[in-house]
């Protein structure tokens, strides 16, 4: 059986929404993604269809089951910036009685990965995630940071985890007693390389979430401090096909949003890409173009014992309830 609302969104401009992260809007019974908008549909034989992108927003009224589009996010530019420049992966939170995004951000719109060295995290803050107000960078202690997650776990300080390029791709965290200045802590995840930590609760654990390119790698914590590989099936989910369309690969890049004893595990897919090089697309830029396009996924999570355990294949719609986080 086809699994229902699968994909649950494309991006209706480029068609390349990237990088989910979800969270409920307060005081309305709305819900708003916040993603990557690849530009799969920029055919140059370069990077530049990854990079030079926005952060585009989607909104569902009926609990998640169906999003619309509703543009792309403004103002995270400094001034005299390039008129194009790259934005990634954004973390956005409710915390401390406003909404905090975390984005990555690099200068630029590279068409080679060469061309674009430095990146790192930008923090914003907003009231009613549509204005954002910049409120400072975080040092981490490294000129190549992307991809941040934020969560309170067992000590309760206010912690990001982070990945670190210069690093061979490995998971970092940094704490903070303002939300402004930030202190290194160091390596949290070492080898094999991945990218796009998520940290949550659920069924009595901490759990991450890394993105390892062939699905989902899943690290359990009693205190979200020291952290375990899980056991089970070399420790991924989101690594079997899914029977939904544009689901048929690996899972990647993914945010959890918890409901109780279960959570949803949102995530993209790139349902046509063969992991070929991006650079043979001028020779054949239709297939380029398939390739590099994406889908926003979700699936559920629950937790047996000490394990996991992803359901990829959904019977029912999505159905977040903000009475639940």
């Amino acid at each position: 059986m086809t699994p229902v609302s699968s994909p649950l969104f494309r991006c209706p401009v480029f068609d390349g929404a990237a990088d989910p992260t979800v969270i409920h809007r307060r005081g309305t019974n709305e819900w708003w993604m916040f993603y990557t908008a690849r530009r799969a549909t920029l055919v140059t034989g370069g990077v530049d269809w990854i990079t030079g992108t926005r952060i585009g927003i989607a909104v569902s009224e009926d609990g998640g089951a169906s999003w619309s589009y509703r543009g792309v996010v403004e103002g995270l530019d400094p001034d005299g910036s390039p008129a194009l420049n790259t934005h990634w992966a954004p973390e956005v939170v409710w915390h401390a009685g406003q909404y905090h995004m975390f984005l990555t951000w690099a200068a630029g719109a590279a068409a080679t990965w060469e061309e674009q060295v430095e990146r790192g995290l930008v923090h914003f803050v907003s009231d009613d995630l549509q204005h954002w107000v910049r409120a400072g960078t975080v040092d981490a202690g490294s000129e190549n940071v992307i991809d941040a997650a934020f969560a309170l776990v067992g000590d309760g300080k206010q912690r990001l985890w982070f990945k670190d390029e210069l690093d061979g791709a490995t998971t970092w965290s940094a704490v903070s007693e303002d939300m402004i200045h930030w202190q290194l802590e160091g390596l949290v995840i070492p080898k094999p390389p991945h990218e796009g930590p998520n940290v949550f609760r659920l069924g009595g654990w901490y759990w991450m979430v890394v993105d390892e390119w062939r699905g989902q790698a899943v690290y359990r914590s009693p205190d979200g401090l020291e952290w375990t590989r899980q056991e089970a099936n070399n420790g991924l989910i989101l690594d079997a096909p899914g029977s939904g369309i544009d689901d048929a690969t690996y899972g990647r890049h993914a945010d959890i949003v918890t409901q109780g004893d279960y959570a949803y595990i949102f995530y993209f897919t790139h349902p046509e890409w063969q992991d070929t090089e991006m650079a043979n697309g001028l020779e054949d830029p239709e297939q380029a173009v398939r390739e590099q396009r994406t889908s926003i996924q979700a699936a559920l999570l629950h937790v047996e014992g000490d394990t996991l355990i992803c359901t990829r294949d959904r019977e029912a719609p999505v159905s977040l309830d903000p009475a639940l986080l």
